[in-house]
């Protein structure tokens, strides 16, 4: 990928970022930490990946993206603003009682928002139903959800899976954001998803292990997930919990909960440092 390219995409992620500080912190409230982890994701599938655009957020054309671990809606909230779906002012108004950005994503209230989710594992299954539907129409868009580390100890996770390889569907990519904390702690403790990867491969997925926050590596996986045929492809994204928040990285405290005012100002001086740097 081209250094300005790049540097641009660093942009938009770091702008991300700032949107989940500013969202969590008007909240009170919210999952910073697998918010941030996914932010390179984001700006790399409405920026580079997918066929969108803002001004026609249903267009039936468009590809989908379904947030599979919806409690990482400040994320998607602050790609959709950034990308220009909304206001970014509405951030401010996450999970405030009337406010069209809940806790998690609400297809009927937030334009830009492909599935309602939160309740883990049925996200994934969703967009199968999607990605299915697109096969049986002859439509040519594409699906991409996101799950948590934590999310695929659901079990409904691996009936998705088994299903998606069944159905042979080439149209779905699954990114499986492997930060290593869930809300109780490390994932592997909890209880241990690993080997992720080998599992998918029994289950019939194309698997590929992806540095989360490398553009490049993203830019390769991406491309190889789109030539990918007769079967699903899924990511195994290695990643920081927290990235880009010196005090959130690697914390498994800040997977719920929203910075207090002293906490925002430095996540945010820290962003902004970021920033100006690029």
């Amino acid at each position: 990928m081209e250094e300005a390219a790049k540097t641009e995409l660093k942009r938009i992620a770091c702008k991300i970022r700032m949107g989940v500080i500013e969202g969590t912190y008007h909240a009170k409230s919210g999952h910073p930490g697998g918010s941030l982890s996914i932010a390179d994701d984001l700006a790399y599938l409405y920026w580079r990946e997918m066929k969108v655009d803002p001004k026609n957020p249903d267009d039936p054309a468009r590809d989908r993206l379904v947030l599979s671990k919806g409690h990482t809606a400040p994320a998607l909230y602050a790609a959709l603003a950034e990308r220009g779906y909304f206001s970014a002012e509405e951030l401010k108004n996450l999970r405030h009682i009337g406010s069209m950005l809940q806790g998690h994503p609400d297809m009927k209230c937030t334009p830009g928002v492909d599935m309602s989710t939160g309740s883990l594992g049925q996200g994934v299954s969703a967009a199968c139903g999607m990605a299915l539907a697109g096969k049986i129409d002859g439509a040519d868009y594409r699906v991409y959800t996101i799950l948590g580390d934590g999310e695929i100890q659901e079990g409904q996770v691996w009936e998705a899976a088994m299903f998606a390889a069944h159905y042979k569907l080439d149209n779905l990519c699954a990114i499986v954001d492997n930060n290593g904390l869930q809300i109780d702690g490390a994932v592997g403790e909890v209880l241990s998803p690993y080997p992720i990867g080998e599992k998918f491969t029994a289950f019939g997925w194309h698997t590929i292990e992806v540095d989360g926050h490398d553009f490049d590596a993203l830019e390769r996986a991406f491309a190889e997930a789109r030539g990918t045929k007769g079967r699903p492809t899924v990511f195994i994204q290695s990643s920081v919990k927290g990235k880009g928040v010196s005090f959130m990285e690697n914390a498994v405290s800040w997977h719920g909960k929203g910075p207090n005012t002293e906490e925002y100002g430095q996540a945010m001086a820290e962003l902004q440092a970021a920033l100006q740097a690029l």
